[in-house]
């Protein structure tokens, strides 16, 4: 199975060293195409086996899965390019080009015949470069057989699960943006405590624990946030006066309000 990767940046570079290192997909079947030589250099020195290219036809001719890891206003653009040196009848086409939804990829790919590719958009988040990103998949003009496969691939890469592209836009915001938010909450908790008399290192090691312990216990009960929530919260503690004072100051409005704007 041979992968074409037509940008390399954050996402695309990730996808292809961690496929290159994965068991499903040989290095030297991975195509790496970018318009920096600095980017595909990069690639290179971590993975000589993974080609690279600046030609985004040179990339896709040979390939059976076409990934287009580029920024939304590019896509139509590279479509346009690579459109008439693909085969369609036996290639799948990925985007993972954010708010660009399948109208906008169907009239980009459609050939003048009519033609289309499967069609899958994949929404990851930068975990993927350790292999825990979450990847919502969605799928258009695809068979179960090609659908499997893309899962299996992205499984190498995290969580995948397949949804329904009406839910693409609010999986984004929590998980692709989320991740943001998740780091956010960490640097503002390091500050904390900071201002408690902690080091910001043995903060950040404190924190980061304390974020995989509250994820296992979720894990492992199958609970809800609020029943662990109330294990902690003994009546006229400490924790209670903390959350209640994070509320005070908009904690879950704040949450709310910015997953709602990242739609």
């Amino acid at each position: 199975m041979k992968i074409a990767i037509i940008g390399a940046g954050n996402i695309g570079g990730a996808i292809a060293r961690v496929l290159g290192k994965s068991h499903i997909i040989k290095s030297s079947d991975i195509c790496c195409s970018d318009l920096s030589t600095d980017t595909l250099d990069k690639i290179s020195e971590v993975n000589k086996d993974i080609r690279t290219t600046t030609d985004n036809m040179e990339a896709v001719k040979d390939a059976d899965i076409v990934i287009v890891a580029v920024k939304p206003w590019i896509i139509e653009s590279v479509i346009t390019e690579i459109k008439d040196f693909m085969s369609y009848k036996k290639q799948i086409f990925v985007s993972i080009a954010a708010g660009v939804d399948f109208a906008k990829l169907c009239e980009y790919l459609k050939k003048e015949d009519g033609e289309l590719p499967a069609v899958f958009r994949i929404i990851p988040n930068t975990a993927i470069e350790v292999k825990e990103s979450v990847n919502m998949v969605s799928v258009y003009n695809a068979t179960p057989e090609q659908t499997g496969t893309i899962k299996k691939i992205f499984d190498e890469l995290g969580l995948t699960l397949i949804i329904g592209e009406r839910f693409i836009n609010a999986g984004t915001a929590l998980s692709s943006c989320g991740i943001a938010y998740a780091f956010r909450y960490i640097r503002a908790s390091i500050e904390g405590a900071v201002e408690l008399g902690l080091s910001p290192e043995l903060a950040k090691i404190i924190e980061m624990q304390t974020l995989k312990g509250a994820i296992a216990l979720l894990d492992a009960n199958n609970s809800h946030p609020e029943a662990e929530i109330d294990k902690v919260t003994t009546p006229g503690g400490i924790t209670i006066k903390g959350l209640n004072a994070m509320e005070e100051a908009g904690f879950t409005n704040a949450v709310i309000k910015g997953l709602k704007a990242s739609m």
